[in-house]
């Protein structure tokens, strides 16, 4: 019953949070385009059609790429790569970073040390040109990138969890727990893990972010999911040309639209979370 009303107040605190409520429903929006794509978009994304980098109107909503295909329905499909990539990734590094900072704060000693190293050289190579070196290596595709991104990911969820372990296992129901003799796996999830979820999720959301520019990005480059796949980073590297960016805005405005949008909704999403579970507030 308690936990029932702790879910209930931070919920409460969460909608005072207008712009996280905002991106909570687009952030919805999103996953259910992505989920029911097929009965949504208006058109095969993959059709080549006659009309050639068509203007928006009545036949296509808005308008065709340069070989004929509805951006409408290739925008909509983009969204299933955005969703994947983000929960994907941030998933495998919310896991590895879980349980190696558990390991890490708890036991501390040599695997504190090792793990934390290992950390530190993740941390030291910039995430972006390390992922085109990788991809560049194995070859794109969208389950290489969701593994890629996720293992890269780990080192700041190990090193924020490991943080939180370091705390939490001075407080005095930890070491009730370790007097009574509990096992040390029990203790770990059952006692500390559920009192470090808060940043956890927090900084999951803001991850989710973060892979959705990086795929974009990656994408925009021919490093990531290449054509006929759409994704919403590959449907701006057609739009590269001035004459494009100057005559046919509906070939950028739109994805470049829907990366804002998305990153934007989970960041105020991140930002209500961590308002609400801040207890200091």
């Amino acid at each position: 019953m308690q936990r029932l009303n702790d879910a209930f107040r931070i919920w409460r605190r969460f909608c005072k949070h207008k712009f996280a409520v905002a991106g909570l429903v687009v952030i919805g929006l999103l996953i259910i385009c992505a989920v029911f794509a097929p009965l949504i978009a208006p058109e095969n994304p993959y059709a080549i059609g006659n009309d050639f980098s068509a203007a928006p109107g009545k036949e296509h909503i808005l308008g065709t790429d340069q070989i004929g295909r509805d951006v409408l329905s290739r925008l909509i499909y983009g969204s299933r790569v955005s969703v994947s990539v983000g929960v994907g990734a941030v998933l495998i590094a919310t896991v590895l970073g879980i349980l190696l900072g558990l390991e890490s704060g708890y036991f501390g000693g040599f695997m504190d040390m090792l793990i934390m190293r290992i950390a530190d050289v993740f941390l030291s190579f910039p995430t972006m040109i390390l992922l085109m070196v990788i991809s560049s290596i194995v070859g794109p595709g969208l389950d290489r990138i969701i593994v890629m991104m996720g293992i890269l990911g780990w080192p700041g969820v190990a090193r924020l969890v490991r943080s939180n372990v370091l705390s939490i296992k001075q407080l005095d129901y930890t070491k009730s727990a370790v007097a009574l003799g509990f096992k040390n796996q029990r203790i770990l999830f059952l006692h500390i893990l559920p009192n470090a979820m808060g940043p956890i999720l927090v900084n999951a959301t803001f991850g989710v972010a973060r892979a959705i520019l990086v795929e974009s990005s990656l994408s925009f480059l021919g490093m990531g999911i290449n054509p006929p796949m759409p994704t919403w980073g590959n449907m701006l590297t057609d739009a590269q040309s001035l004459t494009t960016l100057t005559a046919r805005p509906w070939l950028w405005v739109p994805p470049g639209m829907m990366i804002l949008l998305s990153v934007l909704s989970f960041n105020f999403v991140g930002d209500g979370l961590r308002d609400a579970l801040d207890p200091n507030k």
